[in-house]
């Protein structure tokens, strides 16, 4: 049986579920940076490129790399994160509010069952991974709208030894990962205009932020992914937000996703771990 293991965003990744755009499409623009693409719309084939080589840097920096069959009624499968999400040793199957999304539920229920891998069905309200963020023994949700607050309630009685913060947010940034991402125990990347004050507290008295500005979030620079070992798989464009990262003494794995981008989510939104490792 697979070990489900995962207590922080950025502590060594070893296992990782993605699912290729084989059929990635804007059918409806819910936030503003597919609006602005909706026109123009997602190339597949050049999208296509950019996942295989995103899946090809994980697998060379040792990751297992496990990928769900792509299906045709679901045009944002490539956004596993959002299908599910890890807290401790417990993979949770959350329900997405969209209904345009809801048939990828079933998609994964059938993946993990396929492969045996342990789940729990989250019965109650709706939660979307994009909005849970790990840090240890803190757990930060964002209140998105997409988030119910009886989900919430269950998973604070099921992880009783973690404290949970709710994070208040403008929502048409549509999840928690585009505006707030811990990759250190104490650094995080950031963007403060779209958190609430009192939530900005919460965070900030925890890291020291890395703030993105208003150009590199629309091309969602704070939704990186950490790779463990201070290694962050990152996009090119985002310059600036970069060269602070290497300042800090990370390693930046920059990788073309500007196709992808186009539907709004990047490197955390189109990968689920299943396992990090301290």
């Amino acid at each position: 049986m697979i070990q489900i293991q995962c207590l922080t965003e950025y502590e060594q990744l070893q296992k990782v579920v993605l699912c290729q755009p084989t059929y990635m499409s804007i059918e409806e623009a819910i936030n503003e940076i597919q609006a602005h693409y909706k026109k123009a719309n997602i190339n597949r084939g050049i999208a296509q490129s950019e996942h295989q080589m995103l899946v090809e840097t994980l697998r060379k920096h040792g990751v297992d790399v496990m990928l769900i069959s792509a299906n045709e009624e679901c045009p944002e499968q490539v956004f596993t994160r959002d299908i599910g999400f890890v807290i401790e040793d417990t993979l949770y199957v959350g329900h997405l509010k969209r209904d345009i999304r809801k048939k990828e539920r079933e998609q994964l229920l059938q993946f993990l069952q396929q492969e045996k891998i342990p789940y729990h069905e989250i019965e109650a309200g709706t939660i979307e991974g994009g909005d849970v963020v790990l840090a240890q023994s803190d757990v930060f949700i964002g209140n998105s709208g997409r988030t119910a607050k009886v989900t919430l309630e269950l998973l604070q009685m099921r992880h009783p030894n973690h404290s949970f913060h709710l994070i208040d947010f403008d929502e048409k940034y549509l999840h928690l990962d585009c505006v707030f991402n811990p990759i250190s125990e104490s650094e995080a990347l950031i963007y403060p205009p779209a958190i609430n004050e009192e939530s900005l507290k919460i965070i900030q008295r925890k890291y020291d932020c890395i703030e993105v500005d208003d150009e590199e979030q629309f091309s969602l620079a704070v939704n990186i992914l950490s790779l463990g070992h201070r290694k962050i798989v990152a996009l090119p464009k985002n310059e600036q937000t970069n060269r602070k990262l290497i300042e800090r003494g990370f390693e930046v794995i920059e990788i073309d996703f500007s196709e992808i981008i186009k539907s709004g989510g990047s490197f955390r939104c189109v990968t689920l771990p299943l396992r990090r490792n301290n």
